[in-house]
């Protein structure tokens, strides 16, 4: 048998045990669902460098580990610190070790009459029309196969409806903590947020680990928005710096819908963001804006597709990369404007800075327009430090290091100004601080 052979029938075996523990489930639509998805990628396998959307990306790494899958929450304790991970006034909070929910962990104390947040693996059984409506439903698996993993091995996540004109002014914080474990685990987790018409709410997926630690994360997130619905999303990725995390996003806009997404990627050894936007009405609004800061040997890899269905709608894109050491960056960003979708007004860019010689990024932004009465641009830039810049504050009486710092930070803060919730802003402008304060006090000292 092929070493690519083996590395795929390691996953297909696990399924067969992991079929066992379900306990009598194997007739039930969503286990019809998982079976198709096991059987996809027991026909692709997992992606290789000669495919178009993974050139740039090498995940041996990641198939050479025999990760282990944790079948159920029995091992889940309740003395797991926290703390570090929360953001300051954000009270509610559902959160998740090794992909199960701990309930002894969690708790929404302030939210509307109507909107459910809880663990997925419980919403099946209270919501099951209102979940299978949507469970698995939009992302596309075919040929993704770290997508058909997920849902073959799905079983917990967070669950997340905001009901018909309800506004929920706190943010709920989903909290993913992996690596607790001396194993290297391998968790799937599944999240679905479906905003009804006329509803609004911020929601934050964190994805922390211990440091040090070996293991993999790959989360699926789907989110429908109903006509006039608005959502602030977050995706906070802080992963150990040994961690691999690959995941995918799928967001579904109808009429008069406002969705932004946030995209933050400080972590892990090897990282891949798929996010796909589905603007599936008219006057819609979808804002997406990422940062990624890569040191060493990091690779981050963000593919975004933002597909303009429908007349008259608005898109705004901006990622921003920080790179230093050997680390890599990919972009993909592609805008596909369907024939019907006149008026339609998206602006992308892609802008990255490199700190060192070694660093490499590969930028390919891009349009796919099928109508003509549009307005789209689209760039990307790939640049060093500004010497000029940095002159200017030597002058002035400022110290290098400190004068590169305030360089960085301020390219940086183009996309934090972003954030809206000032402990959130604040937390993540002291992280890019401190990885700044870090990595140039060290080369001083070298």
């Amino acid at each position: 048998m092929t070493e690519v052979a083996l590395e795929k029938e390691w996953y297909l075996n696990d399924f067969k045990v992991f079929e066992k523990t379900l306990n009598g489930q194997a007739s039930t639509r969503l286990h019809h669902i998982r079976q198709a998805a096991i059987d996809r990628f027991a026909r692709i396998g997992f992606p290789s460098r000669r495919q178009e959307a993974w050139r740039f990306t090498n995940i041996e790494p990641v198939k050479k580990i025999k990760f282990k899958h944790l079948y159920d929450s029995a091992k889940l304790t309740a003395d797991l610190h926290i703390e570090p991970y929360k953001f300051a006034g954000v009270e509610n909070h559902l959160v998740f070790v090794n992909g199960y929910f701990s309930p002894q962990l969690s708790g929404c104390p302030s939210l509307p009459d109507g909107v459910v947040v809880e663990s997925l693996a419980t919403a099946i059984k209270k919501y099951p029309d209102l979940v299978n409506q949507h469970l698995a439903q939009y992302v596309q698996f075919d040929d993704h196969a770290f997508a058909a993993l997920n849902t073959a091995f799905m079983v917990d996540g967070a669950f997340v409806y905001i009901p018909q004109n309800v506004i929920v002014e706190k943010p709920i914080h989903l909290l993913f903590l992996s690596g607790t474990h001396d194993e290297s685990i391998l968790s799937h987790p599944r999240n679905l947020i479906v905003l009804d018409k006329s509803s609004q709410a911020t929601v934050l997926e964190s994805y922390v680990g211990k440091r040090n630690s070996v293991y993999f994360t790959n989360p699926v997130t789907e989110v429908v928005m109903e006509d006039n619905a608005i959502m602030e999303h977050y995706k906070i990725e802080r992963e150990s710096e040994k961690a691999f995390h690959i995941a995918v996003q799928n967001i579904e806009q109808k009429r008069n819908s406002r969705y932004v997404s946030h995209n933050y990627s400080f972590g892990g050894s090897l990282v891949r963001n798929d996010l796909r936007v589905v603007l599936d009405g008219e006057n819609v609004d979808a804002e997406l804006n990422g940062l990624y800061m890569l040191w060493d040997d990091q690779l981050c890899d963000n593919h975004t597709l933002i597909e303009h269905a429908r007349p008259n709608c608005r898109s705004r894109e901006l990622y921003k990369g920080i790179l230093d050491d050997h680390s890599r960056a990919v972009f993909n960003g592609k805008i596909l404007v369907h024939p019907n979708a006149q008026k339609t007004d998206a602006v992308q860019a892609n802008k990255n800075l490199l700190l060192s010689d070694d660093a490499k990024v590969d930028t390919q932004p891009q349009l796919e327009i099928y109508a003509d009465d549009v307005k789209c641009t689209h760039g990307g830039t790939v640049g060093q430090m500004d010497r000029d810049g940095i002159f200017y504050l030597r002058t002035r009486g400022i110290d290098e290091a400190i004068a590169r710092s305030m360089i960085i930070h301020s390219f940086a803060g183009e996309v934090l100004q972003h954030i809206k919730i000032d402990s959130i802003r604040d937390k993540l402008d002291k992280e890019v601080v401190k990885r700044l304060n870090k990595r140039f006090h060290a080369n001083e000292k070298n």
